[in-house]
């Protein structure tokens, strides 16, 4: 079967588009060449010729490289009016070419799985994230067979093959050390080469539960730590190894920091060049960035500004007392944002030294989703929310005071996140926020691509309507690749992403996307080709705390839909749906086809594991586990429940009068349960976000020799008191009531230990001492869960 390429090259003062055929399959692997030699009985008698290589790849066959940061929204970047200094973004953009209609699937997993397939993320099995998968169909968390990535396709084809940072597209119960390894980046069902980074949705910058490959490794133990550094150094090690080794070989290079993403982690002097930044406010800001995107060409000029919501507090609002705790929360923001795009930019100097920048064609999506409000109201500790814990911003402020005020926000004893004020000004002009299908503050955000060889800068946008699904094919074509029609034996699904290629040298060519589908979470909307697009609003707004009432009633019947003309309405600033009921009830259909065709239904069935089955999620389904002293490191949606289910902890051990240290810990400083033994008396806390810590310690001294200690939860509802007694030998030795528990999880990416509490501690006493290992043996430790 022959390909076509359409591949530009530079010509003096034109870019010239030609056509190239490669020899291919429509199946992958290819099939191996037979061997010109002759076997005789004797080498006399034998002819030898070696296989000649094949190549499967044009000579001049470019490095591809994708850049992609996290919950950061479309205003905030410098080149397109925003306040946070961007240097390689401004610098892609300069030597090459950017799109002002470029848009994600306005939730993490989702987009990570559609731009390194080409599909649409239901299709994948990504309408939600992996930590809150489901049995519905487009909500497994299931990476299929039929949807091979773009790093499985281009290793078949030659190209070497990394991923750097967070994944996120593993299902939550097979990150452990067992595996299995399928659906891991360099598992046999997405086929990255090399993986370095974390494997959940987000993590501590400070003390991430890294991945090598398929190894979970302990922080790296380096002056200074930040993961953002730590996967730019990994990155640019991998290159230059790839470079050495195998410099005829093109390599694929896909980087995607956990910045700026919850917890917001940073060093203080990258927070502190922002000091003083945003002392207006959310609404002063919004209007600030709205003028400089008008003035520096990148919305159109009859954009209007949308209103801020009922639901959301202006900055008028906030009172006088709390308002340096949520600038200071903003300025963390913008310095990791800032910290993390100079470290992308180390990757692109390091191609500039190697040589390799020209023919290096370079994809920089700013963001897989808008900004996020789920900080809500301003937090030291983000996962409040997603346990739908209500607090005051006081109880944080009171927190945190204890912990030496501000100057601690951002570091490794808070997990901050800004108030959803902030992010609905990253969303300038836009309504939405991250978790929003439905309205382009969640949805859209800037795309830079350059490539010197054969891309031509042009400061002019491409207004084009287009969207992650589109990256895979853009990469095929560039290279010369047909989609495969099978891979490994298994018949693919056809692209839903088309080529911009088309783009690259015509600022204003037609568009050519066809309908494109949006849901997040029952938040939804549709775009057709003709500029209408149709949305409805969810049951859930993402910075409103808690989960609305009679939502268990919902029905996506009653949702009200509204309609905006995109041509001229750039921010869906005017709703037409009155005006036009009938393009509206067209634009319904089309969604409800879409739905249909794309694995969303039943609408709303990434809130299943949230609304009406939390059972539902993945977890580990054991109901008694048995440890020994070297399990460590079992990542918490893997491990026991032991914040909140009732459970009966039993330790059996050897005390000596000088044992110290934990006997088992799950999560981490910013919230988690732990156990251990400390100058001779037995200590519990209960550490429910850094919000309301619950320590219990044995009156009595320990004995020595065998001992057998039990650590008894009863807890009375979801999120209600848990009732906690320890025992030494079968004698209570301490009793306390936590107030309230968790009901989801303490951590994202932390983990639970026996014998040590590894990455962060979760209790101020042992902070310094961590992983404060304990010293003496411990035979067995078995938890059951309690009816």
């Amino acid at each position: 079967m022959q390909l076509s390429i359409f591949k530009y090259g530079l010509a003096i003062l034109a870019t010239v588009l030609f056509t190239r055929n490669v020899s291919a399959q429509e199946s992958l692997p290819f099939p191996p060449p037979s061997s010109p030699s002759t076997a005789g009985p004797t080498i006399a008698e034998s002819t030898y010729k070696p296989v000649k290589p094949v190549h499967h790849l044009p000579s001049d066959a470019p490095n591809i490289v994708i850049i992609m940061l996290d919950d950061v929204g479309p205003a905030l970047p410098e080149p397109f009016g925003g306040p946070i200094h961007t240097p390689t973004l401004s610098r892609i953009a300069d030597e090459g070419i950017t799109y002002n209609r470029f848009h994600n699937a306005a939730m993490c997993s989702p987009t990570r799985a559609s731009l390194l397939t080409g599909r649409n993320h239901h299709r994948v099995g990504f309408g939600q994230i992996a930590e809150l998968a489901n049995d519905w169909d487009g909500y497994t968390g299931n990476w299929p067979a039929t949807t091979a990535s773009i790093a499985k396709v281009l290793g078949y084809y030659g190209y070497n093959t990394a991923a750097f940072g967070k994944w996120h597209n593993t299902p939550a119960e097979q990150t452990t050390t067992q595996g299995p390894y399928d659906r891991w980046p360099t598992g046999r069902l997405v086929g990255f080469d090399y993986f370095y980074g974390f494997l959940a949705g987000e993590s501590s910058q400070w003390e991430p539960a890294i991945v090598r490959n398929t190894t979970r490794i302990e922080t790296p133990e380096t002056e200074n730590y930040h993961f953002t550094v730590d996967i730019a150094d990994e990155a640019i090690s991998w290159i230059r190894r790839q470079n050495a080794i195998a410099p005829e070989q093109p390599f694929f290079v896909y980087w995607a920091p956990g910045a700026s993403h919850g917890p917001h982690h940073i060093f203080k002097e990258w927070a502190d060049k922002y000091k003083g930044r945003f002392d207006a406010g959310w609404d002063e800001l919004r209007k600030e960035m709205f003028a400089r995107q008008k003035e520096c060409g990148w919305i159109p000029k009859e954009t209007q500004l949308t209103q801020r919501p009922e639901t959301l507090a202006g900055w008028d609002d906030i009172p006088e007392d709390q308002r340096a705790f949520q600038l200071r929360l903003m300025e963390i923001f913008a310095g990791f944002t800032e910290h993390a795009d100079t470290h992308a930019g180390r990757l692109v100097d390091e191609l500039e030294q190697l040589g390799l920048r020209e023919n290096t064609l370079i994809f920089y999506v700013w963001s897989d989703n808008g900004s996020s409000s789920e900080g809500q109201h301003g937090t030291i500790s983000e996962l409040l929310a997603q346990n739908g814990i209500a607090t005051k911003v006081e109880d944080h402020i009171r927190a945190l005071d204890e912990l030496g005020g501000l100057d601690v926000l951002g570091s490794n004893k808070t997990d901050n996140m800004y108030h959803a004020g902030w992010a609905w000004a990253g969303s300038t002009p836009h309504q939405g926020t991250k978790l929003t299908a439905s309205h382009f503050g969640g949805t859209r955000t800037p795309l830079a691509i350059s490539w010197p060889k054969s891309i031509t800068p042009d400061k002019k946008p491409r207004t084009q309507f287009h969207h992650v699904n589109d990256i895979a094919p853009t990469v095929y074509e560039v290279i010369g690749i047909t989609p495969p029609q099978e891979v490994d034996g298994v018949t693919q699904q056809a692209m839903d992403g088309i080529s911009m290629v088309y783009t690259f040298d015509k600022a204003e060519a037609p568009g050519r996307k066809q309908a494109q589908y949006f849901e997040c979470m029952a938040d939804r909307g549709v775009y057709t080709p003709d500029g209408w697009f149709a949305s409805a609003w969810g049951p859930r707004i993402p910075w409103v705390p808690g989960l609305p009432a009679g939502i268990q009633n919902w029905s996506p019947d009653n949702d009200r839909w509204e309609l905006y003309n995109i041509n001229g309405d750039y921010s869906q600033a005017i709703d037409l749906s009155k005006q036009h009921p009938d393009k509206l009830d067209e634009l319904k259909t089309i969604f409800a086809q879409e739905a249909k065709a794309n694995l969303v239904y039943p609408v709303g069935g990434g809130l299943w594991s949230v609304i009406w089955s939390p059972q539902s999620a993945p977890s580990n389904p054991a109901t008694t586990f048995n440890y020994t002293q070297d399990v460590v490191g079992v990542p918490e949606f893997a491990g026991p429940k032991v914040g909140a289910r009732s459970n009966l902890v039993t330790v059996h051990l050897d005390l000596e009068k000088d044992s110290s240290g934990v006997l088992y810990a799950l999560g981490a400083f910013s919230g988690g349960v732990a156990l251990w033994v400390d100058k001779g008396k037995l200590h519990y806390e209960y550490n429910l976000f850094e919000i309301e810590r619950t320590r219990l310690e044995s009156k009595e001294p320990l004995p020595t020799g065998k001992t057998t200690i039990e650590v008894e939860t009863r807890i009375s509802e979801p999120r209600g008191a848990a009732d906690v007694a320890l025992r030494v030998n079968g004698k209570e030795v301490a009793h306390g009531t936590v107030p309230r528990t968790a009901v989801l999880a303490f951590t994202a990416n932390d983990s639970f230990d026996v014998g040590m509490d590894s990455y962060s501690p979760v209790s101020e006493a042992y902070f310094d001492r961590k992983p404060f290992r304990f010293n003496g043996k411990i035979d067995k430790l078995q938890i059951k869960y309690q009816k």
